[in-house]
């Protein structure tokens, strides 16, 4: 049961980590600092994405959910709704590669109107 339960907050973590990947600009706008943060955790996510690597958190949710006697993703909340998120059935080696594309131009598109609104205070 505990397995089970360290399983499924993995994916919670995952799934914080590549929402915050993506729109963690949003953040920054309203904390700076954040950036300290953010722009690593951006650099690593396209990095994944772009060397087709499998993310740590991945393997040791596997890991647990074997320990739990699981073989799949399958029941509950987490494992219907959450796991197909992270996991996509059918990915691609494009696939990710537009994941990665994708990434950076979100990131992109916030950082440069963040600059641009600093720049331009008088716009806040």
């Amino acid at each position: 049961m505990l397995e089970k339960i360290i399983a499924d907050f993995l994916v919670i973590i995952h799934l914080t980590f590549i929402c915050f990947v993506v729109f963690g600009g949003i953040l920054v706008m309203h904390r700076k600092w954040i950036a300290i943060i953010h722009l690593p955790a951006v650099a690593w996510g396209t990095l994944i994405e772009f060397q087709g690597w499998i993310c740590p958190l991945t393997p040791m949710e596997q890991h647990f959910r074997h320990l739990a006697g699981q073989s799949g993703y399958s029941g509950g909340f987490i494992d219907h709704y959450l796991i197909p998120i992270i996991y996509p059935s059918g990915l691609t080696r494009s696939m990710q590669i537009g994941i990665g594309l994708f990434v950076l131009i979100v990131n992109f598109s916030i950082y440069s109107w963040l600059l641009y609104w600093m720049k331009h205070p008088k716009h806040k």
